[in-house]
């Protein structure tokens, strides 16, 4: 890590001057910021500073008399000229004074800034001063700084705000990218602090914002082109016919005879004055068509105006309305602004040559692509049915703070890393609220996405910013950002982890108790404290014994940190193996651990996802599996009759020598039945298919047992006959795999209801199961013992996959 600036460097100091006619401005902060040189960011390949964007533009009236800008490098202020490359100066969370002196008391000079709260911050302070302090907490990128004389701006000052905790190029613009790549204009919002310069797209998903942002561009042209078109409209001109008297009539046309020739009765005799003559009679008429001419303004292109201008209206007004609706402080003077704009467009509305009808379908004609006025039109129309793009300058447009912004990359990167490797089934739950001014993920609704892995089936479920079904707070109520749900086989519960983003990061300056106790920088302790009382407090309330249980197996913190091989010495992550509480560098640029550990638990075993926790849900059923000992008895049959004596009398026999420890018989609860492969093979029934629960067990002499006749010498023999309840088959059977059972085995019914071939049953310590289990998670197994009959053998030779085997 880079070493910390001393000195005046760590103390406020003047940061910009600008010196006028009319007054002069100081902005004075810290020019440094300890995390940023800490972690040594915003530099280049050569370790340089990168550059900032500082910018000052003024009104000719305004006589420029000197501008002065901190230099970090030279540790004092020196002399800006434009195109004079700067240094980082100023960067979020970070507070800076700016004043303005004027020179005369009587100069009207007020401050402006587009978010209100800003704008609200820099206040006189006497007749003539003008003081405040800007902090633009997490926003990140430019901002726009106006000193306005006489409601005009006279001077505008561009500023860069840099991130203290990320590095700007590395992570912030990759972060936007990833946001905007998944779900377009996410990162948006409305009229902060800071805004981003951006470019035009296509989309059919364009937000209030992106419309409000594109209009300010274009809105005093579009209105100057329809006066333009007000002037010289475009019309058709409209022939009006009507049948009037012969003495009204100025001049008739041809189409007349036609029409006294359908008229006749309009013809009367007159000798004297007749002017159609017909046989020799003449004729007067007592009505004739007249034909008037009039321009008519109800043309496709007016109307194609009139509804550009209502749509217009339309979208203000709805901008207005949820405006007022921000959970923000009001601001009255963008309150004007939109409805200054709603009055002019109904000004224009009014104009004679819009009265027209509706429109019906767009037409591109000539007039609209060349004619004066009605080309503008139709151009700004395309710009406002456009989106934006991040990676422009021609429009100005506000981004999410950047810790809201990291809550959704960190959802939606692991979103993506998950989705890459395995299938995704569903994600279209991703709810996006698009009807206000900006869109936003929706936290009222149920947001998952499901996965299937598709090597083994299993399910596993991603929650965004809520919990899953049936998970509850007793206390009070929790909502972490992220919760990864996995369902695995042979399991009954769910494990579930949680994920929750923390834009915050301790720096470990040297001389502080975190240096102290980590040494290294990580998360904050808070927010480790967080992730315990998250593990604590969701339960999930066991339906058959009406019992709470905590239902979350792992906590983590997300936190932006770059080193990740630095931070794999920190407690906070070696406290994650032991506890499953903790924290994982998650940046752009450092998503290696995370993805590692998300392989990790997606592809545990229950087994070793439940002993990754400390006594979470399922504990009972946990004890029971591991400790219950070997509780079944399987037998070998002989014969087919004896399969079918014992599922008809729902019993089974054994001599009672084959059994030397009798103590195993308090906890035995089930018996299976192995068919071996010499008898049953033929059939393709060989292996283990039938088990039942022991109801009593007795010893008897081989003469009492009536249901199988007696086939050997020796009736007196004593033997072990158990009661089963009832035999039930089992959905896939335990085949001989190469290995039998000579007379019976003895195993838990944990391994019984997992094992897929006879030698499994033999797995007995707990180096073998861990061993058994993880290798099963890759794929099918084969257990090689020592003898070819699993209970005659002695030690397991070698568990592997059998695909490495065949390799």
């Amino acid at each position: 890590m880079a070493s910390l600036h001393t000195g005046s460097h760590n103390q406020p100091v003047e940061l910009v001057r600008i010196e006028t006619n009319l007054f002069n401005l100081f902005i004075q902060g810290k020019p440094f910021h300890p995390t940023v040189e800490a972690f040594g960011l915003h530099r280049d390949q050569d370790g340089k500073r990168v550059n900032a964007r500082f910018h000052v533009s003024y009104r000719p009236t305004l006589d420029i008399q000197s501008i002065w800008l901190f230099s970090p490098e030279n540790g004092q202020m020196v002399k800006w000229q434009p195109g004079v490359v700067s240094e980082p100066l100023f960067y979020e969370t970070q507070s800076y004074e700016l004043v303005v002196e004027k020179k005369q008391e009587d100069v009207p000079v007020s401050f402006y800034h587009s978010n209100v709260n800003i704008r609200q911050a820099v206040k006189p302070l006497g007749s003539r001063i003008l003081s405040g302090i800007l902090n633009f907490q997490n926003e990140i990128g430019y901002t726009e700084l106006e000193i306005r004389s006489a409601g005009q701006t006279v001077l505008s000052i561009r500023l860069e705000i840099f991130p203290s905790k990320i590095d700007y190029k590395e992570d912030y613009l990759q972060i936007l990218q990833d946001v905007n790549e998944q779900i377009y204009n996410l990162s948006f919002d409305f009229l902060r602090k800071t805004y981003h310069l951006t470019g035009l797209r296509e989309t059919q998903h364009q937000s209030l914002t992106e419309f409000y942002t594109i209009l300010q561009h274009v809105f005093q042209k579009l209105v100057q082109a329809v006066e333009r078109i007000e002037t010289t409209p475009h019309t058709k001109m409209q022939v009006w016919t009507q049948q009037v008297d012969v003495k009204r009539v100025k001049k008739s046309g041809k189409k007349n005879i036609a029409f006294l020739r359908k008229h006749s009765h309009y013809l009367h005799p007159n000798e004297h004055s007749g002017i159609i003559t017909i046989n020799g009679q003449q004729y007067l008429p007592t009505h004739l068509l007249e034909s008037k001419r009039h321009i008519d303004y109800d043309t496709a292109e007016n109307r194609f105006v009139r509804w550009v201008l209502i749509r217009i209206q339309q979208k203000l007004k709805t901008l207005q309305k949820q405006h007022n609706q921000l959970e923000r402080t009001r601001d009255f003077m963008l309150s004007n602004q939109i409805q200054s704009m709603i009055n002019q467009v109904q000004r224009l509305l009014r104009s004679a040559f819009l009265q027209v009808g509706d429109l019906r379908y767009i037409s591109i004609s000539l007039v609209l692509q060349m004619a004066p006025g009605y080309r503008e039109v139709y151009r700004f129309y395309l710009m406002l049915m456009k989106g934006l793009s991040i990676q422009s300058d021609l429009f100005q447009i506000s981004m999410k703070d950047l810790a809201q912004l990291y809550e959704y990359w960190c959802f939606l990167k692991i979103h993506q890393l998950i989705s890459n490797k395995y299938e995704l089934v569903s994600q279209n739950l991703i709810n996006v609220n698009r009807p206000g001014i900006f869109v936003k993920l929706d936290r009222s609704r149920e947001a998952k996405m499901l996965y299937r892995n598709s090597k083994n089936g299993e399910v596993f479920t991603l929650y965004y910013n809520t919990l899953p079904s049936g998970d509850q707070s007793i206390t009070l109520p929790q909502r972490p950002d992220n919760v990864l749900t996995l369902k695995k086989k042979d399991a009954a519960v769910e494990y579930k982890y949680i994920f929750d983003a923390k834009y915050r990061v301790n720096p470990a300056y040297k001389g502080t108790s975190y240096h102290e106790k980590y040494r290294i920088p990580g998360p904050e302790e808070d927010d480790i404290n967080t992730m315990h009382r998250y593990r604590d407090a969701i339960v999930y309330e066991n339906k058959q014994n009406n019992e709470f249980e905590r239902s979350m197996f792992g906590a983590y913190v997300l936190f932006p940190y770059y080193d990740e091989e630095q931070y794999q010495e920190h407690t906070f992550y070696k406290s994650i193996e032991l506890i499953n509480v903790g924290a994982f560098p998650f940046l752009p640029n450092a998503t290696k651990l995370v993805e590692k550990f998300l392989d990790e638990i997606i592809l545990d075993s229950p087994e070793k996802a439940y002993e990754r926790s400390t006594r979470p849900r399922g504990t009972e059923e946990y004890y029971v599996n591991k400790l219950s000992g070997k509780n079944v008895l399987i037998g070998s049959l002989r014969t087919k009759e004896q399969l079918d004596a014992a599922l008809f009398h729902r019993f089974y026999h054994v001599p009672l020598k084959n059994i030397t420890d009798h103590k195993i018989l308090t906890q035995l609860e089930y018996v299976g039945l192995y068919q071996s492969l010499r008898t049953f093979g033929d059939e393709g029934e060989a292996g283990i298919r039938y088990y039942g629960k022991i109801t009593d067990w007795k010893v008897v002499q081989r003469k009492q047992i009536t249901e199988i006749p007696l086939t050997r010498n020796n009736p007196d023999e004593l033997y072990f006959v158990f009661s089963v309840e009832e035999w039930k088959r089992r959905e896939y059977p335990i085949v001989p795999g190469g290995h039998g059972i000579y007379r019976l085995l003895f195993t838990s019914k944990y391994m019984f209801d997992r094992a897929q071939e006879v030698a499994e049953l033999r797995l007995d310590t707990e180096e073998q199961l861990r061993e058994w289990r993880e290798k099963r998670r890759l794929g099918n197994i084969e257990v090689r013992l020592d003898r070819d009959y699993a209970d005659l053998a002695e030690r397991v030779v070698a568990i592997e996959n059998k695909e490495n085997i065949l390799d």
